[in-house]
């Protein structure tokens, strides 16, 4: 037997369901997922916050898109997304070139006074501020919540979500694509490449170009609340040469030493190695020492060279749509990225200016 649809999307994280969801009161979709569930590998791993000036240029632009969406996500969920958190720039003294260059271009960014920073987040050495800024903006998302709004909305409208549906081999004949997953056929005229860390697999099982993606590790650990601290209303803190990041989450603390370290695509689990390192890293901004990890794990950000994601349609390929390469932005940028990505393959006038459309093509490659 064979299910046919008018579009295949291969991969079932935030960028395949959302792409899913906003296509469905249009087409007849079905979702491939080679996990038991969706969101398995670096959706459900992510930071899960909402920070405007994150990202080059191309990206920022994509964020402040994707912002009245995850405020208001009618039609997917009942209720925004968003709670305030805020965010914590830092630099010591050999990080303050970096800490210019991510203000340069950004909005609403404040800059503040050691003193300051130490009122918002008190375990932090004042010793060790040269430079800080504040983005009050910044919330905590919703991950699963937007996740699942996303899949209600696709089954909601006769979509369909295969699990456990790992893609083996991909053809093209007569306008047609026929995907063979777990024993399983599938066909449509339009693929989507959503698969993330494997996208460059899925592409050349497909005998298509390849957009150079490298998947690379983030990692991150829960530490235990420092002794006499409410974390709840903290910001997050994060050094400005990426050097860590740290979070409150559930009445704890979620550090990460912000690695990128390439890697091939598979399921990620933290090194301890770096995870030892980033953790010291943390506790030279601090007062208060790690005790002790209770957990860990890690996740896959994948990028291609200019760190802009990629989508649209392949140049020298018919029907075979890219939405890859979200790198670390993949959930805050998913509302205009979906949107954008249904838009270009339902042929309508996109929503997000030319020049960022042009950007994000993946006819920069050719």
């Amino acid at each position: 037997m064979t299910h046919v649809s008018d579009v295949i999307v291969i991969g079932g994280g935030i960028a395949g369901i959302g792409l899913a969801a906003h296509l469905s009161s249009a087409v007849q979709v079905t979702v491939l997922e080679a996990e038991g569930a969706i969101g398995h590998h670096s959706t459900g791993r992510s930071a899960a916050i909402f920070i405007k000036n994150y990202g080059n240029s191309t990206l920022r632009k994509l964020n402040a898109a994707s912002e009245p969406f995850l405020m208001n996500p009618a039609g997917v969920c009942d209720e925004t997304l968003l709670t305030p958190r805020g965010q914590l720039l830092i630099a010591n003294a050999d990080e303050v070139d970096e800490w210019e260059a991510y203000l340069e271009g950004s909005d609403g960014m404040e800059r503040l006074t050691p003193a300051q920073a130490v009122d918002l987040v008190p375990i932090l050495k004042p010793d060790q501020l040269a430079a800080v800024a504040y983005e009050g903006a910044a919330q905590d998302i919703d991950v699963d919540r937007l996740l699942q709004g996303y899949a209600r909305k696709l089954r909601r409208d006769g979509g369909h979500i295969a699990l456990n549906a790992a893609v083996e081999t991909i053809t093209y004949e007569n306008g047609q694509w026929t995907i063979t997953a777990s024993g399983q056929t599938y066909q449509a005229p339009v693929v989507v490449n959503a698969a993330g860390a494997w996208a460059d697999h899925i592409a050349q099982k497909a005998g298509v170009a390849t957009v150079g993606l490298v998947p690379m590790r983030r990692s991150a650990a829960i530490i235990p609340a420092p002794d006499g601290h409410d974390v709840s209303r903290w910001p997050m803190v994060a050094s400005a040469a990426n050097s860590f990041y740290a979070k409150p989450e559930a009445g704890k603390i979620m550090v990460s030493p912000a690695d990128e370290d390439p890697v091939e695509p598979h399921d990620a689990w933290a090194d301890d190695m770096v995870l030892a390192e980033g953790l010291h890293r943390y506790e030279q901004a601090v007062t208060s020492p790690v005790t002790r990890v209770e957990h860990n794990w890690a996740g896959l950000r994948s990028f291609v060279a200019d760190r802009s994601p990629v989508a649209g349609f392949a140049p020298s390929a018919q029907g075979f749509f890219w939405l890859a390469a979200q790198g670390g932005y993949g959930v805050q940028t998913a509302p205009a990225m979906s949107q954008l990505a249904a838009d270009l393959i339902l042929n309508r006038t996109p929503a997000l200016d030319a020049q960022v459309v042009q950007a994000l093509s993946p006819e920069r490659f050719h």
